[in-house]
């Protein structure tokens, strides 16, 4: 319920005997929306320049000015410093130690799945804040900031919200499931220091890819040589180091060969080998059988057999050996460890049988298997295209406030999202810019808005340049030129103020109720064709207005800002963008007739485009807001761009092409002509009145 300041009443509850109708009051950028809880440093930007040129064929402008870089309303993440993320190479590394370049695990949509992919980190950051204990039904436990979003059975949630009210968001709830695998096992990074690990890893590298031969020649006088000759020969580079290092550990100093090189279809292969006899006893120590194994013993056996004859593809992970005593001592370490596996015999004439030790469990047991027993060989643990499905119990148990506040991180990748502590998690995609800045994309982001300060003499500048040509410019092309902070500095306004002055023609775009503020400028550019403002509608409902635009204001708020712009004399269209397929295309007509019944003059639209990430982006938005349609809304997305998600071509990128396009445009023109208003480019500009301002600041009059 919207509450009321310096009224009795504190609310203004809808009558029950009545429809909902387009919400009347402005959610939109309130002054004093949300006390700042750290207060918002407002930084002026060195620019040499204001005005950008754009050539673009499709765009009716040639030129524009934003007057902000940044954003008040930034979403803030976060999660736990020690949360351990999965990496590219397969295993964990606390997020609190992640640095920007690190390749690590993200997720895309492909087909019915979204499936695991390699990623980069693109920022990293760190606040502090309150947190949340989130426990899952099998034990996982994140502590995550409450605005933090994890994927659900039913799309991206955040950590806390309400049903009603100005917190209203999709949230997490006791029972939701995320997706993922859960919890991943504490790592074996600290029992590679173990000698217990080393050796059996020794012991199951040797045994499954060494080579031990002790051959005696006879000599004369009844005497005998004994040649020694121990030899370890590997594609891989990371098991070959290991082993390298751990025998030189145990007082065998190996050399180092190239053993075979490599061709189109074969690996080249690197080699080390000892032949002093002493070394030959000591590694046949190395590898020997224990009387009992530890548990340490067993991790290190797992995973240097795994790294000489495992194998990790498609989903299955197995090992496998002829000699029946390696298939023994695999599934004893296997028991032991709590793993559930198969053993498949497969006889091969004329060769000998082979036993196949096969991992049960599918990928959240297989990324337990690395993950404690820690093999070398990166290249065998890659779960790249392996579908985001599990059968381990992820649904929410508890959500519970931790005291105080502490420490968060969050980080920006490729994907916009990373697996953290088994589950996927949401990221910020919003916030790197502002490392052009030398910021960082945290609270730096949210709290330092950057504003072109003397943006108003740079234009006077440009515009008093010799050979200037006047041509329309288009202010908020980019960034909406009424932002909250524009209430107190006034940038938009001391570029309108310029402008006025030089009677240059300007346009403007805007979400903003701001504008109105503005009235008198606009009136005396109006009365000489010098203006037109577009006012961007994407939708009469409310609550989809919320999902698509959180922070913008309300459609009754915009359509006021039409009728008054237009009661003033100021030439006003509007802008419906971006119209999406089964999301908002059904209130075209309703838009329309809507901005018409305002005054508006004029309007246009913006078929959805998704260039580079913002793939990804909208499609995240669908699965978190829409799930139930999100692959109806692709296909027709795709059918309106030629079975691309994007057209990056000339001429259809902004309203596509094909039936559903031309469908579309059809109902764009009829609604319009049935309303009376214009269609197509930005209205013509004056620019016989432009007076070029001296390089003293003065105006120069027309003789």
């Amino acid at each position: 319920m919207a509450v009321y300041k310096g009224r009795g009443a504190l609310g203004n509850p809808q009558p029950r005997f009545l429809k909902p109708a387009i919400e009347s009051v402005d959610d939109g950028w309130y002054r004093d929306e949300v006390p700042d809880s750290i207060a918002t440093q407002v930084r002026p930007e060195a620019a040499r320049s204001i005005i950008t040129r754009n050539d673009s064929p499709d765009i009716p402008f040639e030129q524009s000015i934003n007057p902000y870089r940044g954003c008040e309303h930034g979403c803030p993440y976060c999660l736990g410093g020690d949360t351990p993320i999965l990496m590219a190479d397969g295993a964990t590394r606390p997020l609190a130690k992640l640095r920007v370049g690190d390749a690590i695990y993200g997720t895309v949509r492909k087909g019915w799945y979204r499936r695991y992919v390699p990623t980069r980190v693109l920022a990293r950051w760190c606040v502090i804040k309150p947190a949340w204990r989130v426990t899952l039904e099998d034990g996982t436990e994140i502590v995550a900031g409450a605005d933090h979003r994890f994927l659900t059975e039913r799309g991206w949630k955040f950590v806390t919200g309400t049903e009603n009210g100005r917190s209203r968001r999709p949230h997490l709830t006791t029972g939701n499931k995320l997706m993922g695998t859960g919890a991943f096992a504490a790592t074996a990074e600290r029992a590679v220091q173990d000698q217990d690990y080393r050796r059996g890893y020794l012991c199951g590298l040797i045994r499954g890819d060494g080579m031990l031969f002790e051959q005696s020649y006879p000599r004369p006088g009844d005497r005998t040589w004994t040649r020694y000759h121990f030899r370890l020969a590997l594609c891989d580079k990371e098991a070959l180091d290991r082993a390298e290092k751990w025998l030189y550990y145990a007082s065998v100093e190996t050399k180092r060969f190239a053993f075979c090189a490599g061709s189109s279809n074969r690996r080249s292969m690197q080699a080390i080998h000892a032949q002093a006899r002493v070394k030959f006893q000591r590694v046949r120590e190395l590898i020997a059988w224990p009387g009992a194994a530890s548990r340490s013993w067993q991790a290190g056996f797992l995973a240097g057999i795994f790294d000489a004859e495992g194998h990790y593809g498609s989903g299955i992970l197995r090992m496998s050996n002829t000699d029946p005593e390696i298939i023994r001592w695999i599934s004893e370490s296997l028991r032991a460890l709590d793993f559930k596996f198969i053993i498949e015999h497969q006889h091969r004439e004329p060769n000998k049988p082979i036993d196949i030790v096969r991992l049960l469990g599918g990928l959240r047991e297989h990324l337990r298997f690395f993950h404690s027993v820690d093999p070398a060989i990166t290249r065998k643990r890659d779960i790249s295209g392996q579908a985001v499905k599990s059968e381990a119990r992820l649904a929410v148990a508890r959500i519970e406030p931790l005291a105080g506040a502490m420490r968060l991180y969050d980080i920006t990748t490729g994907t916009e999202d990373f697996i953290a502590n088994g589950v996927v998690s949401h990221n910020c995609y919003a916030r790197p810019s502002h490392a052009y800045m030398d910021l960082s994309p945290g609270i730096d982001f949210e709290t330092k808005i950057f504003y072109k300060a003397d943006a108003a003499r740079l234009l006077e500048q440009e515009l008093g340049a010799r050979g200037y040509v006047p041509k329309p410019i288009t202010i908020g092309a980019n960034t909406d030129p009424y932002q909250p902070v524009e209430r107190e500095l006034k940038v938009t306004r001391s570029l309108l103020e310029v402008l006025e002055r030089t009677r240059h023609p300007v346009s403007l775009i805007t979400k903003g109720t701001l504008i109105l503020r503005d009235l008198d400028l606009l009136r005396s550019l109006a009365r000489e064709q010098l203006v037109q403002v577009f006012v961007s509608i994407t939708s009469l409902d409310a609550a989809l207005k919320r999902t698509l635009e959180p922070r913008a204001a309300a459609p009754a708020a915009r359509l006021r800002v039409v009728r008054e712009l237009s009661a003033a004399g100021v030439p006003t269209g509007v802008l419906v963008a971006p119209i999406i397929p089964a999301v908002n295309d059904a209130e075209i007509e309703a838009i329309v007739a809507a901005v018409a019944a305002h005054g508006a003059m004029r309007a246009g639209y913006v078929l959805l485009r998704l260039p580079h990430e913002l793939k990804a982006i909208f499609r995240q938005w669908l699965d978190e807001h829409l799930p139930d349609r999100a692959d109806h809304v692709m296909s027709l997305v795709r059918g309106a761009r030629e079975g691309r998600e994007n057209d990056p071509r000339f001429g259809s990128r902004m309203v596509g092409s094909g039936p559903w396009a031309q469908l579309l445009r059809d109902r764009f023109t009829l609604a319009c002509k049935r309303e009376g208003l214009s269609m197509g480019r930005m209205r013509e500009l004056s620019v016989e009145h432009f007076r070029a301002p001296s390089r003293g600041g003065q105006i120069s009059l027309p003789l």
